[in-house]
């Protein structure tokens, strides 16, 4: 039986990092996020995640089948990942417990006897629903209280990146921010940082920031009660000053935010032989803890689709962009660690007033979508 890999020093340093840049955020409980890459989990595999302040041993069956656990063992509390998977079940290091991990059903208690009474099938390690899609482990984080969940039926979709065409490049990055997931995500829709955070030369310089007008209009979801409103973008061509934007002729982008925690980019364009390329992208900033995050970003695209490495130099680039947006938030951490009052302002920020009032009535169930009707905003960037 193979021992579970452990978690790296690495991986525990930077979760100890992350501790403490600013004041913590609630957290949106009974939803999908992306717990880690699954693709290159192969089967009998196990790796740890923290989600939502939840340690969790994420694994694959010799079916290939995921499963997704609470990192602790419902008897005395050590955690599964210190124990064994033979790829079928996992067993306690403590007392040698062993739990079927897709349902968490407890199999085997070893130390029982002849006179014990106690049925080990009717104890349940906690078990998460999780998916796979577009090469991420997908768990679903119940709310406290809300009981085993047994199956998909009732469960909103899982997340997807939207894909308009059978041939296409893929790409995907990763980067821990040391921020509440609130500063995340408002940091992630904020459109007036470009120029700043993200001068280079293959993006855009301070000197071409320009007055800028967009449309958006409010998303409503009445099919799962609200829980994945939001808001979009509406179709408009892409920033002029963008270098990327310009090597595809007349694109047009629509961007949307949808609760909890996703922002979808798709750009699609004509080129000069009247053929229709797109650009694809899924945006997540999830809640590690109530104080730290992560952003996960899965894109595809077929433009340029036969030119040699363009995937690598597509993912260095995307990577650099990441890294921005990561440096700025490690920086705006040693600032929040002091509590200050903070302000935003109109209209740059309204994407930002407009995450926050639905993310609480998200959490209470009570008010109106923020955005009565489609609306035009103005900001210089």
């Amino acid at each position: 039986m193979a021992k579970m890999k452990p978690m790296t020093a690495a991986v525990e340093q930077s979760l100890v990092q992350l501790a403490g840049g600013g004041p913590p955020a609630e957290m949106v409980f009974g939803d999908w996020y992306p717990a880690l890459r699954a693709e290159g989990l192969k089967r009998g595999d196990t790796a740890v995640a923290m989600l939502l302040g939840i340690p969790m041993l994420v694994g694959r069956k010799s079916d290939g089948a995921l499963f997704a656990l609470r990192d602790l063992c419902p008897h005395r509390g050590i955690p599964l990942s210190v124990g064994w998977f033979d790829g079928e079940t996992v067993q306690c290091k403590y007392h040698g417990w062993r739990f079927e991990p897709c349902s968490g059903r407890c199999e085997e208690i070893p130390s029982l006897t002849s006179f014990d009474h106690l049925v080990p099938t009717k104890i349940y390690a906690n078990a998460f629903p999780v998916v796979e899609r577009d090469g991420y482990a997908w768990v679903y984080v119940p709310a406290a209280g809300a009981g085993r969940v047994e199956n998909l039926s009732g469960l909103p979709p899982v997340p997807e990146l939207p894909k308009f065409g059978k041939r296409y490049r893929s790409a995907h990055l990763t980067a821990e921010l040391p921020c509440n997931v609130d500063h995340g995500i408002i940091g992630l829709m904020d459109p007036a940082h470009g120029p700043f955070v993200h001068r280079a030369w293959w993006w855009r310089s301070a000197a071409s920031i320009h007055e800028k007008t967009k449309k958006f209009e409010p998303l409503e979801d009445s099919e799962h009660g609200g829980r994945n409103a939001g808001f979009r973008m509406s179709a408009h061509a892409p920033s002029t000053n963008s270098a990327p934007y310009k090597l595809l002729g007349k694109p047009v982008t629509t961007i949307d935010f949808v609760l909890p925690n996703r922002r979808y980019e798709t750009i699609r364009a004509v080129n000069a032989k009247g053929r229709e390329r797109w650009f694809a992208s899924l945006t997540t900033v999830t809640p590690v803890t109530a104080t730290s995050c992560r952003i996960d970003v899965i894109a595809a695209w077929d433009i340029a689709y036969r030119v040699p490495f363009v995937t690598p130099i597509a993912t260095y680039f995307g990577a650099k962009f990441v890294a921005q947006d990561q440096q700025t938030m490690v920086e705006q951490a040693r600032g929040l660690r002091s509590n200050p009052g903070l302000m935003l302002i109109d209209d740059a920020d309204m994407p930002a007033k407009w995450y926050f009032a639905l993310k609480q009535r998200r959490l209470t169930g009570e008010g109106e979508h923020p955005l009565k009707g489609p609306v035009e905003l103005h900001w210089r960037s």
